[in-house]
């Protein structure tokens, strides 16, 4: 099995770099046209010339999303981890979030009253006109 390993590599780098090139965009091809790498690939994929050709020059490699990487002392910085019950913004998120639930509930049984009271008038206006 271990025999097969080299040959599974180059057919998965094979594979790769060609449906990698399949999904870039046009305006994302470097050097020569989509078809042009398609064929490098296809042709010279089992010397891994094709693939690596294309993994190296033919496509555009994108900075990291903000522009940079971060600085070493927020890649080094961890940020210690409380327990919900020692954590104070927690706590006070807890507090902030039962008072408006309770507002939320006074209001809900405001407005269950007088819709029953709206209904039994009803009611009553329903039985009066019989």
């Amino acid at each position: 099995m271990l025999r097969y390993l080299p040959f599974l590599l180059v057919l998965a780098l094979w594979i790769y770099a060609f449906v990698d090139c399949l999904n870039t965009p046009e305006e994302e091809v470097r050097g020569l046209p989509k078809v042009v790498w398609v064929i490098i690939i296809l042709l010279f994929g089992e010397v891994l010339v094709g693939p690596v050709a294309w993994l190296v020059a033919g496509k555009v490699r994108h900075a990291p999303a903000n522009g940079s990487t971060p600085s070493r002392r927020h890649r080094d910085h961890r940020t210690r981890q409380l327990a919900p019950d020692d954590d104070p913004e927690f706590l006070d998120s807890l507090k902030t979030g039962g008072k408006q639930d309770e507002a939320l509930l006074k209001d809900w049984e405001a407005d269950l009253r007088r819709r029953e009271e709206e209904l039994r008038r009803r009611e009553r206006d329903g039985d009066a006109r019989q």
